[in-house]
């Protein structure tokens, strides 16, 4: 059996890779369905990926499964979905899991899935075996705290595939309960090539805020970056939230709280910083350029009310002024040309250099500042105090709580978690600086994260309340946040009373705030818990941290507790490891949770000990390259129709005639797609008589078809099936100036520019507001126009919104509407099902349609359009988006309006197109995306958009 991998990557604070063997034009092993969706409820983001994979050949195969997720993160949940029948991963205790992967190894098997370390990321493997023709899907959700930094939340998603995917989804849901305050689209797939691909809308209320990136098969390969193998960069979001009060943010819900705390009007606190700077024999070469650039930068950016000092050290320590200088353009310039000289050499002094800061600082105190101790090394104590225990207690004596201590690690050669130690004993954080081209510039971002600080001696309190996560901070900076969550303990509590007291430029302030515990919180059912989740998460993350400081009866305290909480949570933290029982022979493998410290692994080990009789035979040499075949015996069962490869596709080229085939032992009424039209069968060779080529269709001729449920179909014996026929295309969300039909209006007080009282409201996409307009209903409509390509889409409008949509292309059409969708062609017919939990599809040489549940994504040429079923207690209502147009500029149509630029002239007009048209504030509801949010809108004269009547986009049939 051959062996495939597939590779799938979360970066940054949400980071996605794809990658499988090297590219082919039919694949051997397919993914042909790829989602990402990631909610995020006040910070908290819940992510869950689903992938779901077809072997094509006519043999097993294994697949491997790979996902690389944010450091930060935990894993919470892992399923493989083989043939109907779910394994999901169990976690436990790291030594119980310990032992099954030994187990695992003398069996010759494949173990330790997480592994990896980079900058951000963490390594998740798993490996499955898939028989012919099937299926199998793979689930993964992870749950992390999105870390305010330099005043935004970033959530990035990284693309490397090695494929082109057809069903390709990253769908991001953001949910903020004071109003998130802006919400920007970043990134290497945020390029012109792509911009159709992407879409946000921030609702009205800016409470929420949706995110969807679907690329098309086309653009997949084309975009800048991207080849033959697929996209190849990052979507970055980044968003913050509106702060209203500067006492924080206060929620509970079902027995916890949550406070969030990043006052902003605040006057900042001068800083005394001392820089200490690693010069030994290691860092000679790019590590000392790069520290050199940094300093150079860091030294530009301090306020003249800031004091600084230099201490360069290898195994002398050196210092450039015996005392702090204000940093004056003078002392700046003077310390940027010592900087500029620094030269590696000697040998490693941590412990001297480290205390001669400390000493710097405390001989020059000044009122009302904050003080800062920032260390950057590259290796281990060399020279002086080597025990790095001793320099830890000589460190945490002598700085006594006094102010916080960061260490930065520069490379892998670093002892990371003697710094981390030395750091979080001393209030502060250890950081890594990865030795890449932009090393000088994450070290001038971490500086950024500290360079403002506007409290000190930070203490929270909370009545009535207990289990409370970490309620006292040395120091708190702008752009930052203080996140403290706990349990309502006291029943009896219907107010939740809070009090933050800190230290401001030398006074006292104070914050006091409440929450009614009976609040509900507008959150998805799935996630109601969240802040319980969040609770759990953040508390076992600062045990994690403390136990590295602590010692004895306290050091297994911490550990339990956060042994408990992972296991009650089934999070995989250090302390757990989730066993994953794969479906052949028992197999087992375990997924550790990595420290940062240890050395990253690049592949996924085999080891080759007592083979078992499955593996007997297997040719040796590269594991990635390695075959394992199916065991003598009997041949397995065919596949059951409606369980084929890929997408369960239609290809008229496939067509062929064989003999029925039935299976009288398996019943597979769940497992049809719903779609209908000409009958076909699926056809098997018989075990005895097992063919090489993969089953194909049998078109019977046209009959009568069967009314009623998919299982009334599969009754009456017309099982339904399909081939895979290579076809990648994915759902893709509008243009930022593509125009999206919107809302139906009934309106009860007119506008000048409103032509009957029943009208649908269209809305185009625009910065700074998105534009508006009403054109009357029931009107049959010329939608999108387009000679040169042979398309043509024609809409029929009812007073509440399209009902009926048809597109002509070349000889074929396609029928969409609020029942069914129909596609017709030279004979050929088929016909979709709105409502199936099962993705279907169809595609021939220049035509692709998918359907998934509610939308339906077609391409036809050159143009791509998704049409969005919402169904609503009084109606349903179709609407069509057009996400990919003619690539002739000569289109007609309401929605080949490609581009509207306006200016704000006044609060009641706008120049658009050069004239100047009426406006108003007015909203719409945007039905672009599933959730139909509110948004605003400037409502103009449909004339001044379309540059024409009414009558000049209307037709005579559709």
């Amino acid at each position: 059996m051959e062996r495939t991998t597939l590779v799938l990557t979360i970066l940054g604070h949400l980071l996605l890779c794809v990658t499988s063997a090297p590219v082919k034009q039919q694949r051997d092993v397919d993914i042909y369905s790829f989602h990402i969706n990631s909610t995020v409820n006040s910070r908290y983001a819940i992510t869950v990926i689903t992938s779901r994979v077809a072997n094509r050949l006519n043999e097993s195969k294994e697949i491997h499964f790979q996902v690389k997720i944010p450091k930060n993160a935990f894993i919470s949940k892992f399923r493989m979905t083989i043939e109907g029948k779910t394994y999901d991963g169990v976690v436990k205790q790291k030594e119980a899991a310990q032992q099954q992967y030994s187990q695992a190894v003398s069996r010759g098997e494949s173990a330790g899935i997480v592994s990896s370390v980079g900058r951000t990321l963490e390594d998740f493997k798993t490996s499955v075996t898939v028989a012919a023709f099937s299926k199998v899907t793979f689930e993964l959700t992870y749950e992390e705290l999105l870390k305010r930094r330099l005043g935004k939340y970033q959530l990035q998603i990284n693309a490397q595939p090695m494929q082109v995917v057809a069903d390709f989804k990253i769908d991001v849901y953001i949910n903020e309960h004071p109003g998130i305050s802006f919400l920007e689209i970043k990134g290497g797939l945020k390029t012109q090539e792509l911009s159709s691909a992407v879409t946000s809308t921030l609702a009205s209320s800016t409470k929420e805020a949706w995110v969807n990136f679907y690329p098309t098969r086309e653009q997949q390969t084309k975009c800048e970056g991207c080849g033959e193998n697929g996209l190849n960069g990052d979507l970055i979001i980044e968003y913050d939230v509106k702060r209203p009060k500067q006492n924080g943010e206060l929620q509970a819900s079902n027995g916890y709280f949550v406070h969030y705390f990043a006052p902003t009007d605040i006057q900042k606190i001068p800083k005394n910083v001392v820089f200490i700077i690693d010069r030994s024999g290691s860092m000679r070469g790019r590590k000392m350029d790069q520290t050199r650039t940094a300093m150079v930068k860091i030294l530009g950016d301090l306020d003249q009310e800031d004091y600084f000092g230099l201490i360069i050290f290898d195994s002398s320590v050196d210092v450039w002024k015996a005392e702090l200088l204000q940093a004056t353009e003078n002392n700046l310039n003077k310390a940027k040309d010592f900087v500029k000289d620094i030269q590696a050499r000697g040998a490693t002094d941590i412990n001297a250099a480290v205390l001669k800061g400390v000493d710097m600082i405390k001989r020059y105190p000044r009122e009302g500042s904050a003080s800062i101790l920032i260390l950057l090394t590259d290796g281990d104590p060399t020279a002086g105090e080597t025990n790095k225990g001793r320099i830890q207690e000589n460190v945490k004596q002598a700085i006594d709580g006094k102010f916080p201590l960061y260490c930065l690690g520069f490379g892998f050669d670093v002892n990371f978690d003697f710094l981390e130690k030395m750091a979080l004993e001393n209030d502060g954080v250890a950081r890594r600086i990865y030795e890449d081209s932009d090393a000088d510039l994450q070290l001038q971002g971490f500086y950024e994260e500290v360079a403002t600080p506007l409290l000190t001696d930070v203490q929270m309190s909370y009545n009535g309340a207990s289990n409370l996560t970490q309620t006292s901070f040395r120091q708190y900076y702008n752009g930052s946040e203080i996140v403290v969550a706990g349990q309502i303990t006291d029943n009896s509590v219907e107010t939740l009373q809070t009090e933050v007291i800190a230290i401001s430029i030398g006074s006292k302030v104070t914050y006091p705030d409440s929450v009614s515990t009976q609040d509900i919180i507008d959150v998805l059912p799935q996630h109601e818990n969240f802040i319980q989740r969040l609770w759990a998460y953040l508390t076992v993350k600062q045990l994690l941290e403390k136990e590295v400081t602590l010692k004895g009866d306290e050091k297994e305290a911490a550990n339990k507790k956060a042994l408990d909480l992972s296991l009650k949570y089934e999070f995989v933290t250090p302390l757990t490891s989730m066993v994953v029982t794969k479906p052949q022979e028992n197999e087992i493998q375990v997924a550790h949770k990595p420290k940062e410290g240890e050395e990253p692994r690049t592949d996924h080990h085999r080891v080759l000990a007592q083979l078992p009789p499955m593996t007997a035979g297997r040719p040796m040499g590269n594991p990635g390259l390695s075959i394992r075949q199916n065991p003598k015996g009997p041949p397995p069962k065919p596949n059951p129709p409606g369980l084929g490869y890929g997408y369960d596709f239609l290809r008229f080229a496939d067509v062929q005639v064989f003999t029925d085939y039935q299976d009288s032992e398996n019943s597979y009424s769940d497992a049809f797609p719903l779609l209908k039209g000409s009958a076909y069968r699926r056809v098997m060779p018989s075990q005895r008589q097992r063919q090489p080529s993969r089953p194909r269709l049998t078109e019977i001729h046209p009959i009568s078809r069967p009314k009623g449920t998919i299982k009334e179909i599969h009754k009456s014996k017309c099982i339904v099936s399909y081939s895979h026929s290579g076809c990648c295309w994915s759902l893709l969300v509008l243009f930022t100036l593509s125009p999206s039909l919107i809302h139906t209006h009934t309106h009860t007080h007119k506008h000048t520019h409103t032509h009957s009282v029943s009208s649908v409201r269209f809305l185009i996409s625009a910065q700074p507001k998105q534009i508006c307009y009403d054109t009357p209903g029931d009107q049959k409509l010329r939608l999108l126009l387009d000679n040169s390509s042979d398309i043509s889409i024609n809409g029929q409008l009812s007073d509440k919104g399209f009902k009926l949509v048809v597109i002509h292309y070349k000889t074929a059409t396609l029928n969409v509407s609020t029942a069914t969708s129909v596609y017709s062609d030279q004979g050929k017919r088929v016909e979709f099902v709105w409502g199936q939990t099962e993705p279907s599809s169809l595609e021939t040489d220049s035509v692709s349609i998918f359907l998934r549940s509610n939308e339906l994504d077609v391409t036809m040429g050159s143009v791509r359009v998704v049409f969005l079923l919402h169904r609503k207690p009084e109606d349903v209502l179709l609407w069509p988006v057009i996400h990919q147009q003619p690539k002739n500029a000569n289109t007609k149509g309401i929605l080949g309006k490609k581009e509207l630029q306006y200016e704000e002239l006044s609060e009641s007009k706008l120049k658009v197109h050069n004239q100047e048209v009426v406006s108003s504030r007015s909203s719409a509801i945007d039905y672009r995306f599933h959730a139909a949010p509110s948004v605003e809108c400037w409502l103009v004269p449909f004339q001044s958009v379309l540059q024409g009547e009414i009558s000049d986009f209307t037709v005579s049939q559709l």
